[in-house]
């Protein structure tokens, strides 16, 4: 069999695949060198965007945060406002109230004094020599000294002799008006402790057996717009027990449809000359007084 020996050059061969991989080398670094750009550009758009995300995140926090506080600082406001008109007002009503308790409270402390003084006049009035006594004669006594003459510490024989005899005669004169005053107050004690014996009842005259006059008030009247009539009956409370009050008061009301009313008489002089008195007396104004004057000449009531 025949034998055929060839040569084969592969040297272009080599080069070729020499340049072919040197292209890949080079493919392989603009590779990895795109890989780091592309790397390097997606950290920097993720960064980007975190930092968008965050931006309008914040922006959008702070907005909604703004507008609460808007809305908050205006009911604030409004509330605020509120307040103020009604402060205003309580202070109003305060200034108003303290005005109306100032006019009220002048009226009645005028009223109380009024009345004081009324009470003081009636309760002297009661025992005018002792009120007078105690008042009046136990100060000029107290401040006797205030009253007397006085000397000077040096003067004449004469006018001293003299000086005496004026301050000896000043204390007498003083001295007799004490008297007459002490005399007079126990006239006026015995005359009154005779006018309570004769009026008063004595312990013996009620353990006697016998009739005895108890003044009563039968009041009837109609304190509604209805037709029925009340009826009020006052006892008096002196030298009177619980018992005899009630026997008094159920007889009264038991036999009070039972009672002939009759028209009362002129009211006698004595009590008219009594009433003008007290009124007279009284420290009231002079039209209260003609009003009460009016009133008792036009009274109307029944008796039986």
């Amino acid at each position: 069999m025949a034998t055929f020996n060839y040569t084969v050059d592969t040297g272009p061969m080599a080069e070729e695949i020499a340049n072919v991989s040197n292209h890949v080398n080079g493919t392989t670094g603009a590779v990895v060198a795109m890989r780091t750009a592309v790397i390097i550009a997606e950290e920097r758009a993720s960064e980007l965007i975190c930092d968008n995300v965050n931006k309008g995140f914040y922006s959008l926090i702070r907005s909604q945060i703004s507008q609460k506080v808007a809305k908050l600082q205006s009911e604030v406001d409004s509330h605020l406002m509120q307040l103020v008109q009604q402060k205003n007002a309580l202070l109003n009503i305060q200034n108003r109230m303290q005005r109306d308790y100032n006019m009220i409270a002048g009226r009645y402390i005028k009223l109380f004094n009024g009345l004081n003084t009324s009470l003081k006049n009636r309760i002297f009035a009661l025992d005018k020599p002792t009120i007078d006594f105690a008042c009046n004669e136990i100060d000029k006594i107290s401040n006797r000294s205030k009253y007397l003459t006085a000397t000077i510490p040096v003067s004449q024989m004469e006018s001293i002799s003299l000086s005496q005899k004026i301050i000896a005669s000043n204390a007498k004169q003083r001295a007799l008006y004490v008297l007459n005053s002490m005399k007079w107050f126990i006239h006026e004690m015995n005359l009154q402790k005779l006018l309570n014996e004769q009026i008063l009842i004595s312990d013996m005259e009620l353990k006697s057996i016998g009739s005895v006059f108890i003044p009563i008030a039968i009041m009837e009247s109609n304190r509604d717009s209805s037709a029925q009539k009340n009826v009020d009956i006052i006892v008096t409370t002196k030298e009177l027990n619980i018992n005899v009050q009630s026997e008094i008061l159920n007889r009264l009301y038991s036999e009070f449809n039972k009672f002939n009313w009759s028209q009362k008489k002129p009211i006698s002089n004595e009590i008219s000359i009594e009433y003008n008195k007290l009124v007279a007396a009284s420290i009231k104004s002079t039209r209260t007084k003609e009003l009460a004057s009016k009133l008792f000449q036009s009274n109307n009531f029944q008796t039986f």
